[in-house]
């Protein structure tokens, strides 16, 4: 795989998985904690998201030579509450049900530290290029993240995923999972399940490394 390539993949796949700003980064927590009390509700924030991270790194990437150091952050922030208030628009035109179940956490996306952090970190820095594929990668780690435990909280909470019921009549819904004790119970768990993958990984590759050394 060529190098361009190959650096490409992995700005992209590292935030799906290696560094997914939630399950790794513990990033955006408010909206992953208030609007997954359903899958619908955390794919449209998730999608919302989405537009607003890919959109600001790639005008932020774009302006980088131009935008003054000593009030890049203001710059940042107003490139992003443009994005909020076009998805803010839309979603309110498109879909106003799903608008009025998100509220205000859609105005907030301006306030999510991920999507500023990777603005400072990452856009600022890079070609227009690497800014988009590693926006998509991120925006889609949090996506997958949201989604994750809107699904489970709707599925446990309401037998139920996208409003479809899955078990019938007579499964007994844990109405706990879909307030706000259960979104930070099923957030826990996913935390950990992360967390252990983790550390099996970092075990895995320090046996292989043992035994490279041994065979040495």
């Amino acid at each position: 795989m060529p190098r361009t390539k190959e650096n490409a993949y992995e700005e992209f796949v590292k935030g799906l998985w290696r560094d997914n700003p939630v399950f790794v980064q513990v990033l955006g927590m408010c909206p992953m904690l208030a609007v997954t009390n359903s899958a619908i509700n955390a794919i449209a924030m998730g999608l919302a998201t989405f537009f607003v991270l890919v959109g600001s790194s790639l005008l932020v990437s774009s302006l980088r030579r131009w935008i003054p150091k000593q009030i890049r952050i203001s710059c940042y922030i107003i490139i992003i509450a443009t994005f909020v208030t076009v998805t803010d628009f839309t979603l309110q035109a498109l879909v106003p049900k799903v608008h009025k179940e998100l509220g205000a956490f859609i105005p907030l996306i301006v306030a999510n530290c991920m999507i500023l952090g990777r603005q400072e970190a990452f856009a600022a820095k890079h070609s227009v290029r690497l800014a988009v594929i590693d926006a998509l990668g991120m925006a889609s780690g949090f996506m997958f993240a949201l989604f994750t435990l809107g699904a489970v909280r709707e599925i446990l909470g309401e037998g139920a995923l996208f409003g479809v019921s899955l078990f019938g009549a007579d499964f007994e819904p844990w109405i706990i999972m879909i307030l706000p004790p259960g979104g930070f119970l099923t957030l826990g768990l996913l935390l950990l399940f992360f967390s252990w993958v983790k550390e099996r990984k970092q075990q895995m590759i320090a046996r292989l490394a043992e035994a490279e050394g041994e065979a040495q």
